[in-house]
């Protein structure tokens, strides 16, 4: 080490400082003088040069104290690491240095930095909200909404959205370099605070009142590039590293004002003769100049927010693994820090971090804003008092109002003013949210002598008006800002950071490692591709094609048309990746990083040589295999047709993204105009038979003019030219006249025309999409009408008081949150009321001993590889312990010490690894079947099915894991019980939603998973981070439901993240265990952890506790691997030779002998209910499910009726036509199109709501309620109705349109195999969910076996053309028996003659091989086939488990 340091020293000696003279430098000091003077001899020369070149060359120190002149334009990655390693070594410590010498450097030459004051005056903003009732999303209100809002839109019925207010007349003054905290209970307007000064507020909103900068308005520059909002919600593409993602934002943002600050402070300092320090002077220099791929400036920040760690991993998605939550909030963070941006307005950044990166990131943030004049507004969720006590001014908002607004030494001293005073253990920030909110305000009432009575928000804000503060803003607001006064660069006037080649620069290089990344997609299309060339070369094989009849040139146009829908459709994973990347976009799109053309112009230049490479590929290889027309010139030409249609097709699909936003909208809509594009290419209906109200249809077919190209290609060809006996045209011509395509040659050029106009339109659309289109917005919350009452009268400060169901119903609505944990302690005799009261149903109280448990895994390939010889890592070593009833147990260390892995190794939740130890229950061994059935475990996401409601899900649970001997009565009064502990007796009726989209809040979620194992009455109950994510308020709320829990007699254990004081001390005893999973505390906490604290401050070196200092936080801090390395103690040894130890293994001892005259847990059955009650309850669970969930079956149900009203039109009575067969090949047509369409939407559209399903599966499975039977039964019963309402509405529709036989049997055989196929493809959806991990790979693998199917079915190629070795997978396809069905029953007996004197049903027999006789076999197998899908779901469902622990 010692070389090290004295290197580090050396390297150190930075400019002419001489500091280090006299220690270190002694020995060198002859040389360094030396140095010095040809560094100034270097520096005099560089002096000497226009400023232009002057502000690009700096002075470099090596490693060695060498120094050399560089360019600063190539400053290489190792040498801007070396320049912050020097500058800012660790950032905690050396940021504030760094960033006082950069300003030392500023002010010695008298340069003025731009500074920033934002002022709001009388704001007022409201929102537009449905009041009603109609809340939950069921079909038949999915409907009737739909039907209002077309009536509303054509005002003939009245509007039922009103006004609800936001903001109500607010103002204040943002000040520079004060670090300003937006505080404020969930929903009282935080966000559109924030949004609002930033210039960002949607256009839904009703917006009143100025915002000025400087005292400019909104119109005189550009806010998004003067200030930064930076989101709350985490929006980024995963397959970027963090380093990539802040290095195109830095890139994108430019470098603002510092450019010709530096110019200018270069000139200053020539003339004063004054030399900088060169290390300064070079990180200076680098931040100035635009248009480096990678900054300085981005090292600098991924330093301060601690992101070095994890610079060079993906940032990730649901796909990808990638970095933390935390990691990602910081990665938003310092996007836009990165940038030159100098107002700072964030929303909530601290979500997902623990308390202690929170600290450093505010700290950092607090020291450039202090040092280099910045200006910020940063909103919280839950700061921990140090947090707190960085800012310098506080606005708290409540209910729209401002309440307080100053300095955060006065606010205090302002509610005491008031008569409310903030308890010793209590955080001032969690007391400024709760002391506003009519549950929590009576608590802090400090006046005795006077009785209480609620004060509400407008009279606390009306209050602050006369308040010493509140005067002196009111004062400071009359006053106007100076104009004058304001920094000619503060405001910026350009609209992007940098010129728009560099824009266009960024964006290419950015789109190329996207492709890069993805490489797995296009080789898996390329891959797809050949695998489908293969096999439609080896069908349309030469020998086997022959030109001698009009219906040898049919199959040839089955084969061209083939592979345009091979071409066309290999574009549709274009879709999927342009909408996961639009919501990107569209952030970076309003924060100005660059115009959408240059988003959308890459991805066109760039993807033109894969489609070539894919196009070469597949003409290459078929072309002559299958025997086209062997010209060169006709090659070449049919080669062009597929590349122009290649790209006008990703075109389109493109658009479609573009326009659909979202990935359900696009699929349908996508599927619509498809469907149009191909059933109006020429192919599966023939021009002359196209009705004339859908001829426009015809004409706009892009695929019309490939498909008459690509024909006049090949059948004008020297090959098709001998004329057929009895007929005057060549064969070719008779081909083409037949199928109704134009046999002038001047129509290829006119196809190839028309295909590179579309590719053109359809990218320019696109473009235009991106500019004018906005994201979809979350759907509009329906609101009741007690809460829009509650709104309004704060705006105005009447009191209300509502009825008792609309006070009950309000209240529900506000988060129902009641006093904080310290005060629950004193009311023990509420408590102790509610055990007399007992529970309905009676439970064994057991205590759970564990002794030496270890749990280890197969040491990882990555770690071998680094030469480590084990061959397990153990991850826990040694734990032993006991939980007993009616004592909440927490376990808690730092991230990476076991606290979840030993918790699933005694709930028994582990799927790998080795288990040793013993584990008894109440003195007997652990049987996890048994064990399954008395214990529940709260899992640390909350999973549960989005579309039931609260009661409903607690009545499931209870109905599959309470005995069968308990009687529905004593159920339904248990259930009500528990609702009543965990407080949900206000919501039952309420939607779950998905986390994040809809439905319950993360608090009332957490609730829901303790009351879902709550009502299994079990004994024991494990908590994995019940109050993760939460804010104060709502991790109250928790923690008191998990507090009624225990004082029930129960046994729980929680492990907990980081608790605040309050909810730290609800708990009773701790396991404390560090990193590397040993124990280091086992034992009671006592009154405020006095117990803990005590054990700890005997030990020699440990730091005393700070008063009023979190006893957890401190905990942590004393006991992390940093702090034993510096005491050099080690805490397993010491907690081993304890008294506390010897106390524990003594009650282990005596826990792990059963109590005399007990006896062990012993059930008859593994599963509570019987077989047919699973089965039963699973449906009745998916019954609610697909009722609640209209966009999925309502939206099914539209698109049926919108198909079949499209094909009746299209096909209109072409099925009473059988003079020639083509009319044959029309109805045939309708009805390949129409299997092909639906079923793969119906496939499609099942995916996502199986993959939910499943995960919610996997908890229940384990928690013992069901097995994977019963799950299967319910998800393929409860679709057979759907599908028997779908295919009634498209078979009656269609039947009665297109004009088919009206005989019973035949209406009856049509309507029969409709339903069947569509059943069976929604089951194949289902079952290809079931054998992947997840919905997308699911999509990806279903649609390379539709290309297949859709070859196969008989339609493109009938069976008596395919080659004998491809028979066999005719016989296979699915499609082809559905169509082998449909056309049978229809045309399989009709006598009618053509005009060729052939009858329907000779033709049939012979072109087909379809016989009637045949249906009833054909029935069998369809229906074999649904059976066998249905099966291989359930199978794989129970064999396949994709969730790792």
């Amino acid at each position: 080490m010692e070389n090290v340091e004295a290197f580090r020293v050396g390297s150190a000696r930075i400019g002419s400082s001489s500091i280090w003279r006299n220690n270190a430098m002694e020995a060198f000091s002859m040389s360094a003088r030396e140095e010095d003077d040809e560094e100034d001899l270097k520096w005099a020369a560089i002096e000497k040069l226009p400023t232009y070149l002057r502000v690009r060359r700096g002075i470099f120190t090596e490693g060695e104290g060498q120094s050399r002149e560089i360019d600063i334009k190539n400053l290489g990655f190792i040498e801007r690491r070396n320049l912050l390693e020097r500058l800012v070594r660790i950032a905690e410590d050396d940021n504030e240095r760094f960033l006082l010498k950069l300003k030392q450097r500023i002010d010695r030459v008298g340069l003025d930095m731009p500074t920033i004051e934002v002022r709001f005056e009388h704001l007022n903003v409201e929102a537009e909200a449905y009041v009603g009732s109609r809340a939950l999303p069921t079909i038949f209100n999915f409907s009737a909404n739909i039907l209002e809002g077309l009536l509303s839109y054509l005002h003939i019925l009245p509007n039922r959205k009103k006004p609800l207010p936001i903001l109500n007349d607010i103002s204040g003054i943002i000040r520079p370099r004060r670090m300003t905290l937006l505080l404020g209970p969930p929903s009282s307007g935080k966000t559109t605070l924030l949004l609002s000064l930033a210039g960002k507020l949607g256009k839904d909103l009703k917006f009143a009142g100025r915002v000025t900068y400087n005292g400019h308005g909104m119109k005189e520059f550009v806010p998004q590039r003067t200030s930064a909002y930076i989101s709350q919600y985490d929006v980024h593409i995963g397959e970027m590293t963090v380093r990539e993602t802040l290095a195109f934002s830095a890139r994108c943002q430019g470098v603002g004002p510092r450019y010709e600050m530096l110019k200018e402070l270069s000139r200053r300092e020539k003339e004063a003769n004054i030399k900088p320090d060169p290390d300064i002077d070079i990180y200076m220099k680098a931040a100035a100049l635009e248009g480096q791929e990678a900054n300085v400036v981005t090292d600098y920040i991924l330093k301060i927010l601690g992101l070095e760690v994890c610079a060079d991993t993906f940032v990730g998605d649901e796909m990808r693994r990638g970095i933390s939550g935390g990691q990602k909030k910081r990665v938003t963070t310092g996007e836009m820090l990165v940038g030159p941006a100098r107002a700072l307005f964030m929303d909530e950044i601290s979500t997902g971090l623990d308390t202690s990166t929170t600290f450093h990131i505010v700290n950092s943030l607090r020291q450039s804003i202090h040092i280099l004049n910045g200006t910020a507004l940063i909103s919280l969720l839950q700061p921990a008092p140090e947090t707190y006590d960085l800012f310098d001014d506080i606005i708290l908002l409540s209910d729209g109002h401002v309440v307080y607004q100053g300095p955060r030494e006065n606010v205090l001293e302002f509610f005491e003013y008031m008569g409310f005073k903030c308890p010793e253990r209590k955080g001032v920030a969690d007391f400024l949210q709760e002391v506003t909110s009519r549950k929590d305000q009576e608590q802090y009432w400090a006046r005795k002598d006077e009785p209480y009575s609620f004060i509400s928000v407008k009279e606390l804000a009306e209050a602050f008006q006369s308040f010493h503060i509140g005067q002196k803003l009111g004062d400071d607001l009359a006053v106007p800002f100076d104009k004058s006064k304001s920094h000619p660069a503060a405001l910026t006037k350009d609209k992007y950071g940098v010129s728009k080649k560099e824009l266009l620069k960024a964006c290419v290089s950015r789109e190329y490692l996207l492709m890069k990344r993805n490489l797995f997609v296009y080789v898996f299309k390329m891959i797809q591709l050949i695998f489908i060339g293969v096999i439609t070369m080896t069908i349309f094989i030469r020998t086997e094609m022959h030109r001698d009849t009009i219906t040898d040139g049919g199959i040839f146009m089955g084969a061209l048309f083939f592979i345009l829908i091979m071409i066309m459709f290999n574009g549709f994973a274009e879709l999927a990746m342009t909408i996961l990347k639009l919501p990107v976009f569209y952030k970076q799109r309003d924060l100005l990083f660059y115009p959408s053309w240059a988003y959308s112009l890459p991805a066109l230049i760039l993807k033109t040589p894969i489609s070539i490479l894919e196009v070469t590929v597949w003409v290459f290889m078929s072309y002559y295999v299958i025997g086209f027309d062997p010209d060169v010139g006709s090659f070449f030409k049919n080669y062009l047709v597929l590349l122009c249609l290649s790209q006008m097709a990703s075109g389109l699909f493109r658009l479609m993204g573009g326009l659909g936003r979202n990935i359900i909208v696009a699929n349908t809509c996508g599927s619509f105009a498809l469907l149009t594009v191909l059933v109006m290419g020429g192919f599966i209906l023939t021009r002359d038979d196209v009705k004339k109200w859908w001829k426009w249809g015809y004409w706009i077919s892009p695929l019309m003019y490939a498909q008459n190209a690509i024909a006049v290609n090949e059948f004008l060809g020297k090959s098709w030219r001998h004329v057929p006996p009895n007929s005057t045209e060549p064969l070719g011509v008779l081909v083409m006249k037949s199928r109704g395509i134009f046999p002038e040659p001047h129509w290829y050029w006119i196809g190839v025309g028309a295909l590179i106009g579309y590719c053109f339109l359809f990218n320019f659309l696109f473009t235009l999409a991106l500019k004018y289109l906005d994201p979809f917005g979350k759907p509009q919350a329906v609101i009741s009408k007690e809460t829009l009452a509650e709104r309004i009268a704060s705006k105005t400060g009447e009191n209300i008081e509502l009825s008792s169901r609309g006070r009950d119903s309000s209240e529900r609505r506000t988060g129902a949150s009641s006093r904080s944990l310290s005060w629950k302690v004193t009311s023990v005799n509420e408590a102790n009321q509610k055990r007399k009261r007992g529970m309905v149903l009676p439970f064994e109280p057991l205590s759970m001993s564990f002794d030496e448990i270890k749990y280890a895994l197969d040491m990882p390939q990555e770690m071998k590889a680094q030469g480590i010889s084990e061959e397990r890592l153990e991850l826990l070593k040694g734990v032993s312990g006991a939980f007993r009833p009616g004592v909440l147990t927490a376990l808690m260390g730092v991230s990476g010490a076991g606290k979840t892995t030993l918790m699933d190794v005694l709930a028994g939740r582990k799927t790998g690894g080795y288990v040793e130890g013993t584990i008894k229950i109440s003195g007997y061994p652990k049987k996890q079947e048994t064990f399954a059935r008395i214990s529940g475990y709260c899992e640390q996401t909350d999973i549960h099915s989005p579309h039931v409601t609260v009661y409903e899900s607690l009545v499931f649970s209870a109905w599959l894991r309470l005995p069968p001997e308990v009687n529905s009565e004593t159920r339904m009064m248990f259930i009500e019980e528990v609702m009543e502990l965990v407080e949900l007796s206000s919501l039952r009726d309420a939607l779950v939603g998905l986390p994040g989209v809809n439905g319950l809040s993360t608090e009332q979620r957490k609730r829901l998973t303790i009351a879902v194992e709550l009502v299994a009455n079990p004994s024991i109950i494990f908590m994995d981070e019940p109050t993760s994510g939460l804010d104060a308020r709502a991790a109250a709320i928790v923690m008191r439901t998990v507090r009624n829990t225990v004082d029930t007699g129960r046994t729980v254990v929680c492990t907990i993240h980081q608790p605040s004081i309050d909810i730290f001390d609800a708990f009773d005893e701790l396991l404390l265990l560090k990193r590397g999973g040993e124990e280091i505390y086992v034992g009671p906490l006592g009154r405020h952890s006095c117990h803990l604290i005590k054990y700890f401050e005997e030990i020699n070196g440990i730091p005393k506790i700070k008063d009023g200092y979190n006893p957890a936080t401190w905990m942590l801090e004393v006991t992390s691997g940093a702090q034993e390395e510096a005491i050099g103690v080690n805490f397993t040894n010491i907690y081993k030779n304890s008294e506390l130890y010897r106390r524990n293994k003594a009650l282990v001892k005596e826990l792990s002998n059963p109590a005399p005259g007990s006896k062990d847990l012993y059930f008859q059955t593994r599963y509570s209910q019987s077989l047919l009650t699973q089965c039963i309850a699973c449906l009745w669970k998916q019954y609610w499910s697909y009722w609640r969930n209209p966009p999925y079956t309502a939206v099914r149900f539209l698109f049926t009726t919108f198909i079949a009203l499209m094909f009746g039109t299209i096909f209109w009575d072409l099925g009473s036509k059988r003079t020639r067969r083509q009319d044959v090949f029309n109805s045939m047509g309708s009805m390949y199109a129409a299997v092909l369409f639906i079923g793969f939407q119906n496939a499609a559209s099942v995916q996502p709501v199986v993959a939910v399903e499943r995960t919610v599966f996997y908890r229940e499975r384990a928690a013992g309620m069901y097995s994977a039977l019963p799950y299967a039964f319910g998800q393929v019963v409860i679709e057979l109705p759907y599908i028997l309402v779908q295919t009634v509405i498209y078979g009656i529709i269609v039947y009665a349109m297109i004009g088919f036989e009206w005989t019973s049997d035949k209406f009856f055989w049509y309507l029969f195999f409709m339903y069947f196929t569509f059943l069976y493809f929604t089951f194949y959806g289902m079952m290809t969910v079931a054998v992947t991990p997840d919905h997308n790979i699911a999509g990806i693998i279903s649609s390379a076996f539709f290309a297949l199917w859709n070859l196969f079915s008989g339609f493109i190629i009938p069976r008596t053309r395919i080659p004998v070795w491809w028979r066999w997978y005719y016989w296979v396809c699915p499609i082809s028996w559905s169509l082998y069905g449909l056309i049978a029953s229809q045309y399989g007996d009709v006598q009618d003659k053509f005009g060729s004197g052939e009858t329907v049903q000779h033709f049939v027999r012979n072109y087909f091989d379809f016989r009637e006789e045949f249906v009833g076999v054909v029935a069998i197998v369809v229906v074999g086939i649904c059976v066998l899908f249905g099966f291989i779901f359930a199978f794989s469902i129970k064999a396949f488990n994709f969730q790792k622990r």
